[in-house]
């Protein structure tokens, strides 16, 4: 994607398979929100070939649209509206896009009790807290029971009360019809918690993609053994871990305490990863690891 002279996007590749949670991380201005538009239809791309759900995004029909669900960082309802009233009305609009294996749209009375929402099934738009409001986006989102569900930055401005109570709802939308979610974050325990497998984003380029523990193996293969003997600590890095306790419970065996093995954290991964691409000491290789499926 290219604004001007200036790539936003270069070379950007991916593959999301149906049933995975993607997250795709990056620090603000990384192109997070240019690549999900780009995938829901909202922008085209300056060169390259996209595909959703088998279709290219800028020409995708009213059927294909019907099987995304879309939650943008901010909606613009009228505030007047009551969230039943709202969810009724916006479920009419996928009653034909009913197929034998996906009945649309998820009546409004169960979405609101898969959101929780319950209690404020009568209550105007405007009254709602931020964090309810974001529930409501959900709802929004998933009504007419998409296959593939975006979330572009989902919790942005939610106290860690609300946000807790969304990653919850976010794996169970996962359950939901086997649904695929792809989304967008700065967030990096976020991105550890919600998904199965995490894209970083930097400098225009996807420069690492695996689960949060293959991504921290990776990028250091070294470990800490940190240990305690006879009222001593001790601290040894090593390339082996698993090696390296083995001899020393076969040397110490019961005087060993306080056992641990610390490896990279996805924090360790995403600082190192952003840094080399800061610096220009980035090789402009991507980080591939086996996937894992659910």
């Amino acid at each position: 994607m290219r604004y001007g002279s200036t790539d936003v996007l270069d070379g950007v590749s991916f593959t999301v398979s149906r049933g995975e949670v993607v997250t795709l991380l990056g620090p603000n201005g990384a192109g997070k929100t240019t690549t999900i538009e780009i995938l829901e239809g909202f922008r085209m791309c300056s060169a390259g070939v996209v595909r959703v759900l088998g279709a290219d995004p800028s020409r995708g029909d009213e059927h294909w649209r019907a099987q995304l669900g879309i939650v943008l960082q901010s909606w613009r309802d009228h505030g007047k509206w009551r969230v039943r009233d709202l969810l009724h009305h916006l479920g009419l609009y996928y009653v034909p896009y009913s197929t034998p294996s996906r009945r649309r749209p998820i009546p409004a009375d169960e979405l609101i009790d898969m959101v929780g929402l319950k209690e404020q099934s009568n209550q105007k738009i405007s009254k709602l807290s931020g964090g309810q409001r974001r529930r409501l986006d959900v709802a929004i989102g998933i009504v007419g029971r998409p296959e593939l569900l975006f979330l572009d930055e989902p919790t942005a401005g939610l106290d860690p009360h609300a946000r807790r109570e969304f990653h919850d709802l976010v794996h169970r939308l996962a359950d939901l019809d086997d649904t695929t979610i792809l989304l967008t974050t700065h967030d990096l325990h976020e991105a550890e918690k919600l998904a199965d497998r995490i894209l970083i984003l930097a400098g225009g380029r996807i420069v690492a993609d695996g689960s949060a523990d293959q991504l921290a193996r990776n990028v250091s293969n070294q470990a800490e053994v940190r240990w305690s003997r006879e009222g001593e600590f001790y601290v040894h890095p090593t390339d082996d871990a698993t090696a390296f306790v083995r001899e020393l419970l076969a040397q110490h065996g019961d005087k060993i305490g306080d056992l641990e093995v610390r490896r990279a954290s996805l924090e360790d991964t995403y600082m190192a990863m952003v840094h080399r691409i800061e610096t220009g000491h980035d090789n402009g290789a991507v980080t591939t690891l086996e996937r894992n499926p659910r």
